[in-house]
């Protein structure tokens, strides 16, 4: 690690992905998450990378396919309109057993919607924006440090289960600037050997003996039993990822928790801030705090809410989406509450306590 340097999340994150080895990038520019284009189109020439501007949002992440496909850490970046395009392509790339890397600087919506940050594409990260039966490992960070560091994560994520990883920012992150350190940069040596590591699946015709090779890489399964083996085979590795791969953060939280608090990324913040004023007024409130939305913690959800915690507050930046797994992990034991702010308007920690405060005086 090097010295802390005070940078925007969407060019933090860029950085970090060159440093984690990430040699191919395709995109094309959305607000806000454009400086994130912007700085690869400076940075990866000088880390002899590949930048392509595609024509499209469907180009890139079909550009991405093909990387993915011969073995390459590769990554693209957009805003929620434009992660939409990329769904079909998101879909193949799950069909096709391939690691890559999205990453979504969400904004208000639905459609064209505005430039502020939101959290209204949870549905379609957690749950599958594209078709078919898949799911994407999804990463939620709460700062910018967290932000950087989710890049070498999603890419180390990607390897290890060949799938596509999803880093879900939003506006204010990937705006904001803050102070990062940084990994240092993988040498050209250590990101041969994170290639060499494909050689046994990915397309490398051109490799000398014994990885000469001719592997076809594809999504589709004409006879039904073939395609049922290949999606329950693809359901199993859901399934290791969901025992392994949960990932949350505990704040404030002990046994004597009177409302247990669930929120993520940007809205985790303003969270944490009116519970620590509420607690320092005698009050006991906890958070937990999902880091990956997917696989979700429910167990450690289930395990928090204790017999003094009387409430569940959700906060979200949306109408109510991860309420619905809150609600599975509760599963009825207490009731869940909801606030949310849409359009790209934050709520405010003074508005969050009021709030909790008002469900603290239901209780007596």
């Amino acid at each position: 690690m090097g010295e802390k340097v005070l940078m925007k999340g969407n060019e933090a994150v860029a950085e970090a992905a060159i440093r984690a080895g990430c040699r191919l990038y395709f995109a094309y520019p959305i607000t806000p998450q454009s400086e994130l284009i912007e700085y690869m189109s400076r940075m990866m020439p000088k880390a002899k990378g590949t930048f392509i501007q595609a024509e499209s949002e469907i180009a890139a992440i079909n550009m991405v396919y093909g990387a993915a496909g011969c073995g390459k850490r590769a990554m693209t970046s957009s805003s929620s309109p434009g992660i939409s395009l990329k769904q079909e392509g998101i879909s193949y790339l799950a069909g096709a057993n391939l690691p890559a890397v999205i990453v979504n600087v969400q904004r208000g919506g639905p459609g064209l919607g505005d430039i502020q940050p939101a959290q209204g594409d949870y549905f379609q990260a957690v749950k599958g924006g594209g078709h078919g039966d898949y799911k994407m490992i999804v990463i939620a960070p709460s700062t910018v440090q967290e932000f950087a560091d989710s890049a070498s994560d999603a890419f180390d994520l990607a390897d290890k289960y060949r799938h596509p990883i999803m880093i879900l920012s939003d506006g204010l992150l990937g705006q904001m600037m803050e102070p990062v350190e940084f990994q240092p940069m993988k040498t050209t040596e250590e990101i041969e050997e994170l290639n060499k590591q494909h050689f046994d699946w990915c397309i490398h015709p051109n490799q000398p003996e014994p990885n000469h090779h001719h592997h076809e890489i594809n999504s589709l399964e004409i006879d039904p039993i073939i395609l049922e083996q290949h999606v329950i085979k693809l359901g199993q590795k859901y399934d290791v990822i969901t025992e392994k791969e949960q990932k949350w953060e505990e704040y404030s939280l002990n046994n004597d928790n009177e409302i247990l608090c669930v929120a993520f990324g940007t809205a985790s913040r303003l969270v944490k801030s009116a519970v620590d004023q509420l607690n320092t007024e005698g009050f006991n409130i906890g958070l937990i705090r999902p880091i990956r939305v997917w696989p979700y913690p429910y167990d450690a959800i289930k395990k928090a809410i204790t017999d003094n915690v009387k409430k569940v507050a959700v906060f979200e930046l949306n109408l109510g989406q991860m309420i619905e797994d809150v609600r599975l992990a509760v599963n009825g034991k207490v009731p869940v509450k909801f606030m949310g702010k849409v359009g790209g308007i934050l709520f405010t920690p003074e508005e969050i306590k009021a709030q909790l405060e008002e469900w603290l005086q239901e209780e007596k």
